[in-house]
Formats: C-alpha cells, structure tokens, sequence
C-alpha cells in the first residue's frame, strides 16, 4: 500500500504543537495528584539537530515522574529504528515525541509509562517516509481487578472510534511488545502498543495518537487516586523495588525508545529518566505461597482479556 504524501512543513509543526500541550497536561494532572509539588524543567540541545525539554517531578505522593518532550534531527537513523528496515539506513531523519513514566512512592499504586511519536525519513531517492508509534502500560505490584479492568476499558475506548479491531490488535501488540524474554514474564498487564503507523493516512493516524496521549490521564489518574494513600510495610516496599528491577531490565535490555535515545546519541539524563529512584535485585527470590506477592504472578502477570 502506498504511503500518504503529505506535507512536512504544516505536518510536523501541528504535531510538535499537540505534544508540547499534552507534556503540559500531564505535567498539571500529576501535579494535582501530589499537592505542593512541581515538575523541575531541564532544557537541552541535540548535538545533530533540534532538542528537548525534560520535566522531572519527585514528591510525597509520586517518588519520581519523569514527562520528555523531544524533536531531534540526525543523519542517520538508529540501529533500533532499521532493524526492521534496513533500506533506511543512514537516511536523514526526524523523530518527535513525548514520553512519560511514573513511579508512585506507595507500592499498591502501580507504575505506569506512555508514549507517542512521529518518525519522518528523508529517503535518499528523494521520498519522505513517515510514520506514528507509541502507546501505554501499567506495571502494577500488587494487583487489583478493578483497576486492571478499568484501564482496559479505557484502552478500548480510545481506539473505539477507529474501528472494533485495533484494540484486540493493539492490546495483544502491547503483551507482546512488554515481555521480558529472559525471565519469561510480561513487565506487567499491558494496555496499547503500535509502531509504523501511516497506512491510515496522515489525519487519522495523527488523530489516533492524539486519542492515546489524552486517554493516558483519564486512565491512569483515577487508578493513582485511589491507590496513593493505602496503608503499606516494609514488606511491599522491599517488594516493589524487587519487581521495578524487572522494569530497568526491560528498559535497559529491549526498550525501543530507549535504544533509539541511546544509539542517536541523545541526551543520556533525559533517556533514563524513565528508571526508577530505588531498586533491588535478590538471588533466586520466590513469592510465599498464597501470599499477595505470588497471586501477582498467577493472576496478573499473564496475557488475558481484561474486559
């Protein structure tokens, strides 16, 4: 299928201008959830083109937030961008995005990450080849149905308006995609993953990422809500730290996003902003049987239908 033409120069500011207001809403709905607290912001260049803003919160409530915006410009693209295409390689290109990652201080509030970007390649016949990714997940430690439930209804209720199938594809997209491969477990219990969107055309491909970034917040803020204030021991504490080292090992061994940052040369604080302040790692740990820790595992760290 032959890819929409469109015009870079009304495309890309119309992009960066969503993305730059929904770091701003993101930024002011975390910051109500944790009274007093402010995003610190950390503006840079990219040595090849272009920059970002990093915006980093730590507070009572959220231990650390981290909400980039970037649109940076390089030679060539990435190693973790050509993989699957390798006729692109050192091809010029432009990436725009913002990507956010919370983890709360309380352990029954679950982490959370979302992100969304437009990718554009100057091909060196002169084409310019353009697509749309992104998506979110949540990484909980102690698992609670309703939540779960009610983060996937609203997954799919972001991708209704496009039709009924691209929730089931998204979603399975997301449990494939979060799946750590050398431990054989999913990172957590998913929501919407896609990657080289463009076969819609340019307008609704554009509009179903906007749908993904606004959804974010209504999914996740309420599920913070609820959970921030519950009554927890050293025991989960010393727990979610044990399962935030499956997130750095996820981010650090399989994140695209990541690897992208990295092999692009990008701004290594703003790239790892998404790990967590304090984790742990223990030999050979098991879950005490018919503990909440172990019922984690058997009910919610597997691929299934939420809703």
């Amino acid at each position: 299928m032959a890819i929409e033409k469109i015009d870079l120069t009304a495309a890309i500011p119309r992009v960066k201008t969503y993305l730059l207001d929904l770091q701003n809403q993101l930024c002011s709905a975390l910051e109500n959830e944790d009274p007093g607290t402010q995003f610190m912001e950390d503006s840079w260049q990219h040595s090849t083109g272009g920059g970002g803003k990093t915006r980093v919160l730590t507070g009572k409530v959220i231990e650390k937030a981290g909400v980039n915006f970037s649109h940076v410009m390089g030679a060539a693209l990435p190693q973790a961008a050509t993989v699957k295409r390798p006729e692109l390689k050192d091809c010029v290109f432009q990436a725009l995005g913002v990507s956010s990652v919370i983890h709360p201080l309380n352990p029954y509030a679950p982490t959370s990450h979302l992100n969304v970007r437009f990718i554009v390649v100057e091909k060196k016949d002169g084409d310019a080849l353009w697509w749309f990714g992104g998506g979110f997940d949540l990484t909980p430690y102690y698992g609670f149905v309703e939540d779960c439930k009610q983060w996937h209804a609203l997954a799919r209720e972001a991708c209704a308006p496009f039709g009924s199938d691209v929730y089931p594809k998204f979603k399975k997209a997301c449990d494939d995609y979060f799946y750590l491969k050398h431990r054989q477990e999913p990172r957590g219990i998913g929501g919407l993953f896609f990657d080289d969107l463009n076969e819609w055309g340019f307008e609704k491909s554009f509009s179903f990422m906007k749908n993904v970034g606004n959804f974010f917040s209504k999914a996740y803020i309420p599920i913070l809500a609820k959970r921030k204030n519950m009554p927890y021991g050293e025991r989960e504490k010393q727990f979610q730290w044990y399962r935030r080292g499956r997130y750095v090992e996820f981010n650090l061994l399989y994140d695209r996003g990541t690897l992208f940052g990295l092999q692009s040369n990008g701004r290594t604080e703003s790239i790892l902003m998404s790990l967590p302040p304090l984790v742990s790692w223990q030999y050979d740990w098991k879950p005490e049987k018919g503990s909440e820790e172990e019922k984690l595992y058997q009910e919610f760290l597997i691929a299934k239908n939420w809703i």
